[in-house]
């Protein structure tokens, strides 16, 4: 029998736009699906073994920067599971048995270089989420210092929205608030500077945390092209949009076709959902020195 994602005979927490949380009674098992989404929305069309890239590539990341914040992880290695899931073939290489963590409603969001909504954002005031930066930056420009801008963590379809520090403050404190800010930006710091090593430039992530016995830990997934943007060096150049290594590319489409962000999204032609996984399997094996 093949298994699928349907065929996962557990207690369903949370179907996110990605990944699917089940209840195991002291742990969670975190599923990377191949769902992409974009504009907060998912969409129709998937894009084969994506969710195997995205597994491999968090559990890389999470062993690189275990030194700066333990994580939720108990075990991504499939020969390492329960009997009782090694049935479920579908799970290989794609999920993660984790601790139970009690999950922070923040994002934790880092910002190296001006892109995206920062970009759009600066053009009309010289700030990104309210931070002041100077006047002489172009699309794509390196920022002076990372800076750390947080977002609301929303459900039930909402958009996610950009706070400032003092309004994260208000919602978790100001303790937790300063942890936050510091270890995401000693996070990116460490693998940014990784990356550059191997010819990556990582322009902006966004991290996740929670509690797990009162101690602050990482959670969710870390440094994917989901969750961050990633531009080859080799031909980046200041001034203009990247050819990201992400899914900027499935962004870029949508845009280009006009699609108004609101209806249901439409689905993806062939070429777009290859060069997407093209685009992640070159970011994983670059970042990673491994072969997918």
């Amino acid at each position: 029998m093949k298994f699928t994602e349907e065929s996962i005979d557990l207690p369903l927490v949370h179907k996110g736009k990605v990944r699917n949380i089940y209840d195991l009674g002291q742990n969670y098992l975190i599923v990377a699906t191949d769902r992409i989404s974009a504009f907060d929305h998912i969409i129709p069309t998937i894009i084969p073994n994506k969710g195997k890239i995205l597994h491999k590539l968090s559990m890389f990341w999470f062993d690189f920067v275990k030194d700066i914040i333990p994580n939720h992880i108990i075990t991504g290695d499939f020969s390492n599971f329960p009997v009782s899931l090694q049935r479920y073939v579908y799970l290989k290489d794609r999920s993660m048995i984790v601790r139970k963590a009690k999950r922070i409603d923040i994002e934790c969001i880092v910002r190296g270089y001006l892109a995206g909504s920062g970009w759009k954002e600066y053009q009309k005031l010289q700030t990104v989420c309210g931070i002041k930066l100077s006047k002489d930056l172009k699309e794509s420009s390196k920022i002076t210092e990372p800076i750390f801008t947080p977002s609301s963590k929303e459900e039930g379809g909402k958009h996610d929205e950009n706070i400032s520090f003092e309004e994260t403050v208000r919602r978790i404190g100001i303790k937790t608030a300063e942890n936050l800010k510091n270890i995401s930006l000693a996070l990116y710091k460490k693998v940014s500077e990784y990356a550059i090593s191997k010819g990556i430039i990582l322009a902006d992530t966004k991290l996740e945390f929670g509690f797990y016995d009162d101690k602050l830990i990482l959670i969710d997934e870390i440094f994917t092209p989901d969750s961050s943007r990633f531009w080859d060096m080799s031909v980046y150049q200041e001034g203009k949009s990247q050819d990201s290594l992400d899914k900027q590319y499935v962004r870029d489409y949508l845009e280009n076709i006009k699609w108004d962000k609101t209806s249901p999204a439409p689905t993806l032609p062939k070429d777009v959902v290859d060069k997407t996984f093209a685009k992640y399997i070159s970011a994983y094996e670059k970042l990673t020195g491994r072969h997918f």
